[in-house]
């Protein structure tokens, strides 16, 4: 089994970025949501990675396991302070199971379009829901596609533009296929790497949560529970699983 597309050379870098998602008042309000879902039970992060989000959860007081197929990440993880408190899995978050059940399950930073097929999107939606306690909550932040910044006739986006670099998205709308794509100068040289993702809509991982016994209980434009509308450039959706066998 190899790390996928984050081994070494993104995990050594990885806990670097300056990245929102990274700063520390984003963290704390991610958290805060996520402690507030968990409540006195045990949460399962799906792509655990270097642990932005579980060691802060797990200083709340939240028991935390995780699954992640880097064990380059992973060991990032296990270096921290209260790293090596936290079990992880090494596995595809898909399909991967572990013992006992959660109050939370959760995949944040838009980790559920990392799987690239419908088939394992749905899947990893029936393992969330294996993994859940009667009530408990699977809890996805993604981002929404960016069609609508296309230029007409093209299919690339640019994010991020730099003396030493450059990034841009790549979509192909008849697949729901992208990629995300870095070029990077260093000492002279270029380095070039990409991404595969498959981008999906709000009412499709709806009726994939439907497909696992899940209902929408809430869906936020981000972590501070702000209104989800047409403008809005992410979602945080949380999905319940029914008191009651399904």
């Amino acid at each position: 089994m190899d790390d996928g597309y984050f081994g070494e050379l993104v995990a050594a870098r990885y806990d670097d970025s300056t990245g929102e998602e990274f700063q520390p008042e984003v963290v704390a309000a991610t958290v805060e949501v996520l402690a507030d879902l968990a409540g006195d039970g045990r949460a399962l992060e799906l792509g655990i990675g270097t642990g932005r989000i579980a060691l802060p959860l797990t200083r709340r007081g939240v028991g935390v396991h995780g699954i992640d197929l880097s064990r380059a990440m992973v060991a990032r993880l296990r270096a921290k302070p209260g790293g090596e408190a936290i079990g992880v899995a090494i596995g595809d978050f898909a399909t991967t199971r572990v013992g006992g059940t959660f109050s939370l399950v959760y995949l944040v930073f838009n980790t559920i379009a990392n799987l690239t097929t419908q088939e394992a999107q749905v899947a990893c939606f029936r393992n969330a829901a294996a993994h859940l306690e009667p009530g408990g909550c699977f809890v996805i932040e993604v981002g929404v596609p960016e069609l609508r910044k296309l230029p007409p006739g093209q299919n690339v986006v640019p994010f991020h533009v730099s003396p030493t670099g450059w990034a841009f998205d790549v979509y192909d709308v008849a697949t729901q296929a992208m990629s995300s794509n870095y070029v990077e100068v260093v000492d002279g040289r270029s380095r070039y790497r990409s991404i595969p993702f498959r981008y999906v809509w709000p009412a499709e991982l709806d009726l994939m949560a439907r497909l696992a016994g899940l209902r929408l209980r809430e869906r936020w434009d981000g972590w501070t529970r702000g209104a989800f509308t047409s403008e809005s450039a992410k979602h945080v959706s949380v999905w319940e699983k029914s008191l009651v066998g399904n």
